[in-house]
């Protein structure tokens, strides 16, 4: 059964604080100083609505919130027909909890040198899945403390809702999960940080190092904006489970800058804004007049994720406080 707590509510964020979800709504790749560009629907989905819902179209706050609050969903709640277009059109398909969960712990498994850190899977006779998670504190192999696994860089790649990276609800079933039975990359982390912080300001701190370390990209305006929601509501969870109170509004703010810089928009083939590869116009001009030619992209053209023209996406290295961009991570051929 699909719980209504999935479904957050943009109106209910705005009301919050409007700067937040000006924030989460913000492409750092094309934005200046002067002038803030959103991210952008990148699908077809929403085009009947009208002005500000066609593909390329940047998401507003007005296109969603007020009595536009509602328009984007989870692909849980979403209607069966536009699951099933999504999935023709974009590959979209959606992981479980237990297979995140799965692969989440051979990560783990490597980095502690042990199984069963955080929980113990359980597959079923009846073909169910399931986990038990792990009592007592998380213990730390020789040589390496809690810091180090916070501050352990992770990445979802075409992330969708984020469920690899956050489990409030199962983004197949729509089942919310309770916080102590999480099991995404930063929810492993957050355990860790509130179990080995006291104060509010150690958690505060330890927090923010956690979700510096966690990245993620998607190509759908929608599905990134869900990603970005859902990571800052999980941060509320751990907070008020940890204090049993709401953290303060300078604390969300600094943590929906954190999350606007991890999680973008990207076409993760060409490491680029989705569609801003394009043929280029060049005039040449000789004795005997000019002539145009139109010259393809190059990276398109040959499948090197280093020769594109189109725009390169930025991401944010906080470690050395250096603005990148992630195509400059990869190798070249």
């Amino acid at each position: 059964m699909v719980s209504s707590q999935i479904d957050i509510q943009e109106n209910e964020i705005f009301e919050r604080s409007p700067e937040l979800l000006i924030t989460l709504l913000k492409d750092h790749t094309l934005s200046t100083e002067e002038h803030q560009v959103n991210i952008f629907w990148a699908t077809n989905n929403y085009a009947g609505l009208g002005i500000g819902y066609q593909y390329n179209d940047q998401i507003t706050i007005a296109a969603i919130t007020g009595k536009n609050g509602g328009i984007i969903k989870p692909r849980a709640v979403k209607s069966r027909e536009m699951q099933q277009q999504r999935s023709r059109e974009m590959a979209e398909v959606f992981t479980p909890s237990w297979i995140c969960n799965k692969q989440n712990n051979l990560v783990d498994n490597a980095w502690f040198g042990r199984d069963n850190v955080f929980n113990t899977e359980v597959d079923n006779p009846g073909g169910t899945h399931s986990w038990i998670p792990t009592d007592g504190k998380i213990l730390f192999p020789e040589g390496r403390t809690w810091r180090d696994y916070v501050k352990e860089n992770r990445l979802e790649i075409t992330c969708g809702e984020a469920p690899y990276l956050v489990s409030r609800y199962d983004t197949v079933t729509g089942e919310s999960i309770p916080i102590e039975r999480r099991i995404g990359l930063l929810d492993r982390k957050l355990r860790i940080v509130g179990e080995n912080t006291e104060t509010s300001g150690e958690w505060l701190k330890a927090a923010q190092t956690a979700y510096m370390s966690i990245y993620g990209y998607e190509w759908q305006g929608d599905n990134l904006l869900l990603a970005r929601e859902t990571l800052l509501y999980t941060f509320i969870d751990y907070y008020k489970a940890k204090f049993h109170r709401e953290p303060q509004l300078k604390s969300l703010r600094y943590i929906a800058y954190i999350i606007s810089w991890n999680i973008w928009q990207m076409d993760g083939l060409k490491g680029v804004m989705p569609n801003s590869c394009g043929c280029v116009r060049k005039t040449t001009r000789t004795l005997f007049g000019t002539t145009e030619t139109i010259q393809e992209c190059e990276g398109c053209q040959k499948n090197n994720m280093h020769k594109h023209n189109g725009v390169y996406c930025k991401i944010k290295d906080w470690s050395k406080d250096e603005i990148i961009t992630f195509v400059s991570l990869i190798k070249q051929k």
